[in-house]
């Protein structure tokens, strides 16, 4: 028989034995996956552009289509010396409207067209939900879309991560004829096909649904001197 202190000493032993090799792995395999969560948010961003990638070119095709990234403040100017990429969008909301940095990845495509990308995040039914928006380069007309979350339910929220959601909100307005921010509305019971600023719910999801419209409208306003500078210098580039 075993003494109870002989038990003791051999369970001190292996629980630190085991929580050393616990530690090791982590630490090992920190790198790899910190490198994975980069590769998947390049995806993202690159799905919000319409260019599919998976995570063994996304990487390749980033550094490709990605031409800029830059931060800007909420009175719409860059802010030198930011890595853009590296913002947590959770901890800038948390700030000060006037001290937030507000990441802008520019996209240009085959024939040498733009698009920017804007990262959104909010809350749906269950927990955190977030997304990335391209707009066209008249800063109006959303090019295209990625959204996703954390603990929607199948079948009901968490169809806000599938094409088929997603697909609606391409060619949508977020400004009216005036000029005014209106953003883009996600609407219980169906959209009007004409109306260029709303979109049809997802059937039986009617806070995520809302949710999706309300971390688009609160994350877009953040950027709506941004929006109008770059479109008044689009207006006096054309006079020229």
């Amino acid at each position: 028989m075993f003494s109870n202190r002989y038990i003791f000493i051999y369970s001190t032993i292996l629980v630190i034995v085991v929580a050393i090799a616990i530690t090791l792995t982590s630490l090992t395999l920190k790198p790899k996956q910190l490198e994975n969560i980069r590769i998947e948010k390049m995806q993202n961003i690159l799905k919000a552009a319409n260019i599919n990638a998976d995570k063994n070119n996304a990487k390749k095709l980033y550094e490709q289509y990605i031409t800029e990234c830059f931060a800007v403040n909420i009175k719409g100017e860059k802010i030198n010396n930011i890595n853009a990429f590296n913002i947590d969008l959770e901890k800038e909301f948390k700030k000060n409207k006037v001290e937030q940095q507000l990441p802008v990845y520019v996209c240009t495509g085959k024939n040498s067209e733009k698009y920017y990308i804007i990262p959104i995040k909010g809350k749906g039914l269950w927990g955190p939900i977030w997304g990335y928006i391209g707009l066209c380069d008249d800063f109006n007309t959303i090019y295209g879309t990625f959204f996703d979350h954390q603990g929607e339910t199948p079948g009901l929220g968490a169809e806000i991560n599938t094409d088929k959601f997603q697909n609606n909100f391409k060619g949508k307005k977020i400004f009216d004829e005036k000029g005014e921010f209106t953003s883009v509305k996600v609407i219980k019971g169906g959209a009007n096909p004409d109306d260029i600023h709303s979109v049809d719910a997802i059937s039986g999801s009617t806070i995520t649904s809302n949710g999706v419209s309300e971390m688009i409208k609160s994350c877009l306003s953040l950027y709506i001197e941004f929006f109008k500078n770059q479109r008044q210098k689009e207006i006096c580039y054309d006079k020229q």
